[in-house]
């Protein structure tokens, strides 16, 4: 009987562990997501050049954080982010952007099909 009441609070606290990690990544986005640029891309203060891209997103305290790393490559680019909560689920994945003088797009928003929040830049 002891052995069941001992496995029976191992298994309470393996539950309650489980929901309070849940609840730390409740942000609404997922760690790891791709994206594809096709022309190069200004993103604060560096410009990505065209290709396929992994992004992690991190926490550097408080901050949330989207690491590039271009595919093939150990080259990784940091940029501070906002996630901004989407009212849904979004249904496809968007990049959005706007021209600057210089005719450079400049990264504003990314959008991952099932998350529930965007990266604003």
């Amino acid at each position: 009987m002891r052995v069941f009441r001992v496995l029976g609070i191992f298994l309470c606290v393996v539950a309650l562990g489980s929901i309070a990690l849940a609840g730390e990544k409740s942000m609404g986005v997922r760690d790891v997501s791709t994206v594809t640029f096709v022309a190069p891309m200004r993103i604060g203060a560096v410009v990505l050049p065209a290709g396929d891209y992994v992004i992690r997103h991190t926490m550097d305290g408080q901050e949330h954080i989207m690491v590039f790393q271009r595919a093939r490559s150990k080259e990784e680019v940091k940029v501070k982010c906002t996630l901004v909560p989407l009212g849904e689920k979004a249904q496809q994945n968007q990049t959005i952007y706007q021209l600057n003088a210089s005719n450079e797009r400049v990264l504003q928003e990314l959008i991952f099909r099932g998350d529930t929040a965007k990266h604003v830049f």
